[in-house]
């Protein structure tokens, strides 16, 4: 099979590692397969992919969209390295607050499922880094939120004390402050 399937503290969120077949001119490898993935608990059907490009010490997140625009995520660092981190915040759920956090970088190939009613953020960590993920809705601006990088609730081991971030980041709200309707079950 040319991916391993491990759900991490958080159940619902699940680590991918996809096997790279390598020679002399590089490597090959299978990015998403539906119906590997669907058999492997990724249910979401996938509507559009994000690119972004980002300097060493750039902070993006935690960012969600609220239902009826919720978006699961496949996120994978195609180029240089990254902590990815998801955060549970459905109301009633036994694990909302809790964080999972996995390095995804160009070599080892992990790539981070993050269901709908998780915040999501990343750090980069190297030099630069290209993430391209995958969502379940396209973008809307009238449902985008998100929760303060450093919420002390939330206690994220980021690798960064003083992240680079935009001012709208910056701005955000604790998670027990924040616009969020998602309900666990």
């Amino acid at each position: 099979m040319p991916f391993k399937f491990k759900r991490l503290d958080i159940p619902d969120v699940i680590l991918v590692d996809a096997q790279s077949f390598a020679d002399e001119r590089g490597f090959f490898m299978e990015s998403y397969k539906e119906s590997i993935f669907t058999v492997n608990g990724v249910k979401a059907r996938f509507v559009q992919d994000n690119y972004s490009h980002s300097i060493k010490g750039v902070l993006r997140g935690l960012h969600y969209q609220k239902d009826p625009k919720a978006q699961a995520k496949l996120v994978m660092a195609i180029t240089g390295e990254i902590f990815d981190v998801a955060v549970d915040i459905r109301k009633g759920s036994p694990t909302y607050g809790k964080w999972v956090g996995e390095v995804l970088s160009d070599t080892n190939h992990r790539m981070l499922y993050v269901p709908e009613g998780f915040a999501h953020g990343f750090c980069v960590t190297s030099d630069k880094a290209d993430v391209l993920y995958k969502v379940s809705s396209e973008y809307s601006p009238d449902h985008e939120k998100g929760i303060l990088w450093n919420d002390p609730d939330l206690s994220i081991k980021w690798p960064t004390s003083n992240p680079i971030m935009t001012k709208k980041d910056l701005e955000l709200p604790n998670l027990k402050n924040a616009d969020n309707n998602f309900v666990y079950g």
